[in-house]
């Protein structure tokens, strides 16, 4: 599950915190169309505190509206099992969504797609219950879920994933502040 797992949550850390040459280095591989999303990161950027440890988060990616705890995964298959490894990513996701749960927190995971060539090689998933309220729910609400196979084991598959790009729009709509007269 990823040898290059450092090298892909730096990557995903310096593009929400709008580094401009992270933000022009993942920009290329997009549409014309998608661009103007990424590069608005750079003006609206999130404060991102690595947090690695054994069953810790990858990655906290925090805003004035939003605060998402991130465990990085990276793969050049299309699908990754979390009973592999021994079932360690199955434990650090039960462990996941028992600390986010007790705080109204949500879990995302970001998948990289090693290799991945023209577009969005990112992908999000949702990887706890939806909290009860506010802008967050309705964010996550549009993230799709970690996976269950027939047998039980979660299951990241990179094309059921919400790719960055749409992830980061869905932000900015919910953080946009309407026009008009200050109060």
């Amino acid at each position: 599950m990823g040898g290059q797992g450092s090298g892909y949550e730096r990557e995903l850390k310096e593009i929400l915190q709008g580094q401009p040459e992270a933000i022009r280095r993942f920009s290329r591989a997009l549409p014309p169309t998608d661009r103007p999303t990424v590069e608005r990161v750079e003006h609206e950027p999130f404060l991102v505190v690595r947090a690695a440890g054994s069953f810790g988060f990858d990655l906290v990616a925090l805003r004035r509206e939003f605060a998402f705890p991130l465990e990085v995964k990276s793969s050049r298959s299309d699908l990754i099992h979390f009973s592999a490894a021994s079932g360690r990513a199955a434990e650090q996701l039960r462990a996941h969504r028992a600390a986010v749960g007790r705080v109204g927190l949500v879990v995302l995971y970001a998948y990289r797609r090693i290799g991945h060539r023209g577009g969005d090689p990112w992908r999000l998933f949702g990887a706890a219950d939806p909290p009860d309220g506010g802008s967050i729910r309705y964010l996550y609400r549009r993230l799709p879920p970690v996976e269950t196979t027939r047998e039980g084991h979660a299951v990241l598959r990179w094309e059921h994933g919400m790719p960055l790009v749409r992830f980061l729009d869905t932000v900015h709509f919910l953080t946009e502040r309407p026009e008009g007269p200050a109060p």
